[in-house]
């Protein structure tokens, strides 16, 4: 047999378009097991993790932790785009293992802080050097196909990373510019929610707005905005790219307050890794901090970029091996 029984977890990503799966030793994941399956061609996770099995030597896992892109509760996940049973059930009688967990993707981003190569974390904002290991909490904030953000507390029971749906709440709303997107997204939507602007959509969204509110409608692909920052050859698309940066800054700057994340804020997701060259300069900072009498204060919360494509993966293994040991 390729690995020995019962000693590693099987660990896995589940978009809306593929699933990723590894096997890991304790909190590491072993690199050349990770695999890529895309979701159309099986029909339920079940079968996706039995491929995923058979194709590392019919490996028997001790456990298997899997991140969804969705809510959890109770131990079943509900995903947007994908129509597929998730619960501990499945996932234990899929992977015959003896303990299974499911985590929202963005709680496996928060359990892959301080558990990621050094060089995957790209720093934003300065900030004081804290850790969650010294009692101060982090956040992470998901931007990507959607939007979602979850503190993360380490405590003497292990670390927590409670669930959140932040990316629903209401967008925020600071000045007339502000207001007209608001509006705007309103009359398509009914409700203008946070992951309506601030998301690979959203900044589609963005730029389709300031098109109809400057008199010339136009589209563009969030590919072609980001390509067109990049070539400085749609000024539209440097403005979209700013107007997000800077609402981006907002929200984080607000999520902070609340959560009061010492240990640091970390930008996770495509979208947010995609703008990391332009975030600083289109203004992100500036807005983060520009808290009135606050701003002074908002000096204590540093922001980087994770770019590790598999922390959701690390996060899992971190989780589920905490789990065995407690």
């Amino acid at each position: 047999m390729k690995h020995p029984a019962n000693t590693l977890s099987l660990v896995a990503d589940i978009g809306g378009t593929n699933t990723r799966c590894a096997l890991a030793n304790g909190p590491t994941i072993l690199k050349d097991t990770i695999r890529r399956y895309s979701n159309a061609q099986f029909q339920d996770l079940e079968t996706v993790l039995r491929q995923y099995l058979a194709d590392e030597d019919n490996v028997d896992p001790i456990a298997a932790c899997v991140a969804v892109a969705g809510p959890v509760r109770d131990g079943t996940a509900t995903m947007t785009n994908l129509d597929w049973q998730i619960d501990e059930a499945t996932l234990a009688r899929a992977t015959k293992a003896e303990h299974v967990s499911i985590l929202n993707d963005l709680q496996a981003q928060g359990h892959a802080i301080g558990h990621l190569d050094p060089s995957a974390i790209r720093p934003l904002v300065a900030g004081p050097k804290t850790t969650p290991a010294n009692g101060s909490a982090c956040l992470v904030v998901g931007v990507g196909t959607g939007f979602n953000a979850a503190p993360v507390f380490e405590t003497p029971a292990g670390r927590i990373v409670p669930a959140s749906e932040s990316g629903h709440a209401d967008l925020p709303v600071g000045n007339a510019l502000e207001k007209r997107l608001s509006d705007y997204v309103a009359r398509s939507h009914g409700f203008a929610a946070i992951e309506d602007v601030l998301s690979g959509r959203g900044l589609e969204r963005v730029y389709a707005f300031l098109g109809e509110d400057a008199g010339d409608p136009k589209s563009a692909s969030a590919k072609d905005i980001m390509s067109a920052c990049e070539t400085n050859s749609d000024p539209r698309a440097i403005e979209a790219a700013a107007l997000f940066s800077k609402y981006l800054g907002k929200v984080c700057g607000n999520l902070a307050l609340i959560q009061l994340p010492f240990g640091g804020v970390y930008l996770v997701g495509g979208v947010a890794r995609a703008l990391t060259p332009y975030l600083i300069r289109f203004g992100f900072e500036e807005s983060f901090k520009g808290k009135g009498r606050f701003s002074g204060f908002m000096d204590n919360f540093s922001v980087s970029v994770v770019e590790d494509d598999y922390a959701a993966l690390a996060g899992s293994a971190s989780h589920i091996d905490g789990l065995l040991k407690a």
